[in-house]
């Protein structure tokens, strides 16, 4: 079992199958070129991988803004459905952890949509805290 940042194609790839299940919209034929798109603008994709296989997916980035000095954003954090409950979200959540602190981010932030109840267990015990409302249009 390793964690490791997703860099090569093949790589990145390899992080559908488990994506595709927080962002079923996503398409895998384009899937690499909006990855690269997007880590052109900072983010990051890594996978904690278990017999040659992503398990669990995280797609962050680090960013700098005024209300709270840099901090590492989540944007996309999945478990592959079949293999929940085997402790491998709580290990890729540490390891952001980690990542954030070694970059020097002062805070971890991410939004997560209100009906994703199971998701919302597992941050809070995680030991964050609900501190904002996101408004969209």
């Amino acid at each position: 079992m390793s964690i490791q940042l997703a860099e090569s194609d093949f790589q990145i790839l390899g992080c559908f199958p488990v994506i595709s299940q927080l962002r079923p919209h996503l398409e895998q034929d384009n899937f690499v070129e909006q990855v690269r798109y997007q880590m052109k603008e900072g983010y990051q994709l890594a996978f904690l991988e278990v017999e040659k296989q992503a398990v669990a997916v995280t797609g962050f980035r680090i960013s700098t803004c005024l209300a709270l000095g840099r901090f590492l954003y989540i944007d996309d954090l999945v478990v592959d459905e079949l293999k929940r409950s085997h402790s491998y979200g709580q290990q890729l959540f540490q390891w952001l952890i980690e990542y954030a602190r070694n970059h020097e981010c002062k805070h971890l932030s991410l939004d997560s949509g209100v009906q994703r109840f199971a998701a919302h267990r597992f941050y809070l015990m995680q030991r964050m805290s609900i501190t904002s409302h996101h408004f969209s249009m």
